[in-house]
């Protein structure tokens, strides 16, 4: 098969043909048809995920079709046009037990843990326990675009931050994961405020649901500006880029008794950021982090997706071959693409 694949940590990904994979036996081999591009790639290149091993090949969101299935696996057979979260559960541990699979104790997860989905082919772990079938009315390419960032966002404005009809909600990064998580507030009812230093990043986000926007260079105060414009702090706000200065202003910006949701990975120099920890005391604040979703929670989504609620399709900013997502890959911290990118051509 063709793969993207490196040897080390920040140095060249290249095209190399690898031995097409084997269905464990509790897994399958999926045929990709597309794969999304995320800055966790990005992370993983450069070195940041303890949980890689070199040589790899990355990509870890993605759809396709079913190519051959483990002796141990009963719900799924060659055929079957699939997704899956990011983080698969192992069915078996106490998180899992519990139904947190995407915090499992002993989680698989494609381009991470294993050789990802920048490839023709991919091996899966854990399918019975995993694999979500996909509608026919859905194409490989919006399904890909699910991925993570979806996903996550959708886990993150659903489950942790409990977002409602006529709250307030702040968004800080208008990349793939921030528009998510707006277009799903939205389509809750909330009013957001998305947050970021880029215009045609803003004017996307208002595209898909910002009810205001702030441009970060542009003001003084950021934290001033997201409280004037929410009538004194969010209900909930989301750090979807990851960094020092904008999980401290995403908790910043709370009203009392408000969710912080930490989406976005801060890089190894910067996982200890610093918190307002004494507004989280006096204003009895809540800081969440969100990791994935489980298989089992994607009903919800694709229903809304299906009644028309909310349009991941409306994310993607274009399509591309696995060569020009290799030389998008390497250069993913400039923060210069707007939308979602999603390799369908390997």
């Amino acid at each position: 098969m063709r793969a993207a694949y490196y040897e080390e940590f920040g140095g060249s990904v290249t095209i190399k043909n690898l031995p097409d994979p084997t269905p464990p036996k509790d897994g399958v081999v999926i045929k990709v048809k597309a794969t999304g591009l995320c800055l966790s790639d990005w992370h993983g290149w450069m070195g940041h995920d303890p949980d890689i091993h070199l040589p790899h090949v990355p990509g870890h969101e993605l759809a396709g079709v079913v190519q051959a299935a483990g002796k141990g696996v009963i719900h799924w057979k060659p055929g079957d046009r699939v997704t899956l979260p990011f983080v698969c559960g192992c069915g078996g541990c106490p998180q899992c037990l519990s139904g947190n699979h995407q915090v499992c104790d002993h989680q698989f997860q494609p381009g991470f843990t294993g050789w990802g989905s920048f490839a023709e082919y991919v091996a899966i772990r854990y399918a019975d326990v995993n694999l979500v079938r996909l509608p026919n009315s859905m194409d490989f390419v919006t399904a890909a675009s699910l991925g993570c960032r979806f996903v996550t966002a959708f886990r993150g404005i659903t489950a942790q931050g409990r977002v409602g009809a006529g709250q307030w909600v702040a968004v800080f990064g208008c990349g793939g994961v921030g528009l998510s998580a707006i277009m799903i507030a939205d389509a809750l009812g909330a009013r957001v405020v998305a947050v970021d230093i880029a215009d045609d990043k803003l004017d996307m986000a208002r595209s898909v649901g910002a009810s205001e926007t702030i441009n970060a260079r542009s003001v003084d105060d950021v934290v001033e500006a997201v409280r004037s414009l929410s009538r004194g702090g969010v209900h909930v706000s989301v750090d979807a880029l990851g960094s020092p200065r904008t999980c401290f202003d995403s908790v910043a910006s709370l009203r009392k008794r408000g969710k912080h949701i930490q989406v976005g990975i801060l890089n190894t120099e910067h996982r200890h950021a610093a918190v307002p920890m004494d507004l989280v005391i006096a204003h009895e604040l809540e800081i969440l982090g969100s990791h994935g979703i489980q298989a089992f929670e994607y009903g919800r989504l694709m229903d809304m997706i299906a009644a028309g609620k909310l349009h991941p399709e409306k994310l993607i900013g274009r399509t591309v071959s696995l060569e020009e997502g290799i030389a998008q890959l390497v250069v993913m911290d400039r923060f210069d693409q707007t939308g979602v990118t999603v390799i369908n051509r390997f």
